[in-house]
């Protein structure tokens, strides 16, 4: 279907119900958000695209999955409910205050350090990072007063 066939069905439906047209569809084209389309319900999936950035008030209820995508930077106040998969991205920082209600996968990134507040509820992976020179207690001390509460995994226990 045409690029311009669809913009049609989605601007119907925003104009005479109460459907939206999907966040991926305005983001990847550029159509201004409304503060409905920040509150996003479930999984936000944008592994392998090319959105360069995300918008400032972005909540997502489930899990935010940009592996292998071209995002260099999340929004300011970031908040997942779920777990945030950055594997493989291109991002080279994170937020200060992020919150991930789950786990925090920066395998294979090019994160280099942990901003101050971040609070993660679950595990911390940081396989085939920069990362992986600091210990547990120097990682969960760079982002006081924020935590990890579950374990950080690095690979070096696993090696025998």
């Amino acid at each position: 279907m045409e690029k311009e066939t669809l913009k049609k069905i989605f601007n119907f439906l925003e104009e005479n119900s109460e459907h939206n047209a999907p966040l991926l569809w305005k983001l990847k084209n550029n159509i201004p958000l409304t503060k409905k389309d920040l509150d996003v319900k479930g999984d936000l999936n944008l592994r392998q695209t090319i959105i360069t950035s995300l918008p400032e008030g972005l909540k997502v209820g489930g899990s935010l999955i940009l592996s292998f995508s071209k995002t260099t930077s999340l929004p300011k106040g970031l908040q997942v409910d779920g777990n945030l998969i950055l594997n493989s991205a291109t991002i080279e920082s994170l937020p200060e205050g992020l919150k991930v209600g789950g786990n925090l996968d920066l395998s294979f990134s090019k994160i280099t350090s942990l901003p101050k507040g971040l609070k993660v509820y679950g595990d911390l992976n940081i396989f085939y990072t920069k990362l992986g020179k600091y210990t547990d207690e120097h990682l969960r001390e760079m982002i006081k007063p924020g935590f990890i509460q579950g374990k950080i995994n690095n690979g070096k226990r696993n090696i025998k």
